[in-house]
């Protein structure tokens, strides 16, 4: 059965790099993030507009305008996720049921805050990738909108990357060029491709036995 591999990692530390990688070597990958981005485009828009008035321009949420009204409020913040999160599982348990329908042997769920999140139960084993805290702050410095306010604030909402390390199943160090990482990424393929997931099956019985009302 599908086995299916949660790829996670704090801001900076090469996820999305990595994502790539498996997809380049043919492993379906689900993008939690640009699920969020379509969700705004689509079926989240009308239910954000609602909560959040003002933030929704011609059909799609405005992500600075949303920002501003979520930014520093725990409530509006809840409220949020409370809309984003269950379309964000649905379109996720569908990736994953289609996958297993096709008998794909490994696939991959690009969580950023799969730990913070409680997805552990929504894997079969998890992918960290990490570098050492000087690469990480560097990349992200770089970028021009960040400041290190921002960095730090976004720190303060994940996991420290030790204690997701100590939590992986199997890691992926960025830090030493894309040659190195994309050889962590092949024997992660080679563990993985061969292994029985549960997550699938459960999910594919669930459909197939729905519990009675």
């Amino acid at each position: 059965m599908t086995f299916v591999l949660g790829l996670t990692g704090s801001i900076g530390m090469g996820k999305s790099t990595t994502s790539a990688m498996f997809h380049k070597h043919h492993v379906p990958v689900y993008d939690a993030d640009a699920t969020v981005h379509a969700l705004y485009r689509g079926a989240a828009a009308p239910l954000i507009g609602q909560r959040f008035p003002g933030t929704v321009i011609d059909g799609i949420v405005d992500r600075k305008r949303l920002g501003a009204q979520v930014l520093g409020n725990p409530q509006a913040l809840k409220d949020l996720e409370e809309i984003v999160h269950p379309l964000v599982r649905t379109a996720e348990k569908q990736f994953i049921s289609d996958q297993a329908s096709l008998g794909t042997a490994l696939i991959v769920l690009d969580i950023p805050l799969l730990f913070e999140t409680g997805g552990q139960q929504r894997v079969d084993a998890i992918c960290v990738v990490t570098a050492p805290a000087d690469v990480q702050k560097q990349r992200v410095m770089d970028r021009k909108t960040m400041t290190e306010e921002q960095f730090n604030a976004i720190l303060a909402k994940q996991w420290p990357d030790r204690q997701k390390r100590d939590h992986a199943d199997c890691l992926i160090d960025t830090s030493q060029g894309l040659e190195f990482a994309e050889q962590q990424v092949k024997q992660v393929i080679e563990t993985y491709r061969h292994a029985t997931g549960s997550v699938a099956r459960i999910l594919l019985d669930q459909k197939d036995h729905p519990p009675h009302a």
